[in-house]
């Protein structure tokens, strides 16, 4: 091959580098301006969608919502420099929701699913919980963990909700109530209309505490103790980058246990909410 043959080949070459780093640097700024995250800049807000059930997001005396998604959506906000608008919406509905476009992410304590992870993308972990059996103590005396797999137990949980699923997987033979709220589901376990029901860690602790003479945790047994994360549309890998990076920035500094311990194993909040 010529010296000349070669510098032609080397300089086509270079060209068609420099064309390849074009290309990508343009696919880049593409995918970046085409993000949740700019959009959120342009407006000067991000919306929030989350379903309320306690600790995680409640409403106050005054109607207000408190707790700690509420802390961390603030945060997270104020860390972006635009304002929080918080959309509740029913769990059931609220990846197709999310989907949709009716907000920007869920921050509202879901569980990091495979069947949740086919539709949305998941941040790194926040907050890890587990779940409990929160049981009638008279319909469920002398129990084993067995004997709640059976056709004469009758369970209650929010409809859509990862307790939902840990029940049918856990005890298929047990009749299984569903609705809206986590708090109908406890209430139909008062009222003894329902034998237990399953919820993430404080609550059915903090609900045997309240009411001990009629519920009880009768098991030291935590199901799919698994991370909670931020859920976002797929394919927005920008959004995805910043939510990881800042759930690690606060978990390094230790704001994040500090406002999970202060929700989920004190109760100095107790009195800002009905009971």
């Amino acid at each position: 091959m010529s010296l000349t043959r070669r510098a032609l080949g080397l300089a086509f070459a270079a060209i068609a580098a420099t064309g390849l780093a074009a290309n990508a640097q343009t696919a880049t700024q593409n995918l970046s301006s085409e993000s949740v995250i700019e959009q959120i800049k342009e407006e000067g807000v991000i919306r929030i969608g989350l379903s309320v059930f306690v600790p995680w997001a409640m409403r106050d005396l005054n109607g207000e919502l408190i707790g700690f998604e509420i802390d961390v959506a603030k945060a997270l906000a104020e860390d972006m420099g635009v304002d929080v608008e918080f959309v509740p919406t029913a769990w059931d509905g609220i990846i197709p929701a999310l989907v949709a476009g009716n907000f920007d992410v869920i921050i509202s304590g879901m569980s990091i699913t495979p069947q949740r992870n086919l539709t949305v993308n998941f941040t790194t972990p926040y907050a890890y919980s587990g779940l409990t059996i929160l049981a009638n103590t008279a319909m469920t005396e002398g129990f084993t963990l067995e004997d709640y797999n059976s056709p004469d137990v009758t369970f209650a949980a929010r409809r859509g909700g990862t307790p939902s699923t840990v029940i049918q997987q856990l005890f298929p033979k047990a009749k299984l109530l569903q609705f809206d709220e986590d708090g109908a589901a406890t209430q139909e376990v008062l009222n003894g209309n329902a034998h237990a029901t399953m919820g993430a860690e404080p609550t059915p602790s903090t609900d045997a505490r309240q009411y001990p003479d009629v519920v009880n945790v009768p098991f030291d047994q935590t199901f799919l103790a698994t991370g909670e994360g931020f859920a976002l549309r797929k394919g927005d890998i920008d959004a995805l980058n910043f939510f990881d990076n800042w759930i690690r920035v606060r978990t390094a500094s230790g704001w994040l246990k500090q406002r999970n311990d202060y929700w989920f194993k004190g109760n100095e909040w107790a009195d800002q909410v009905s009971q």
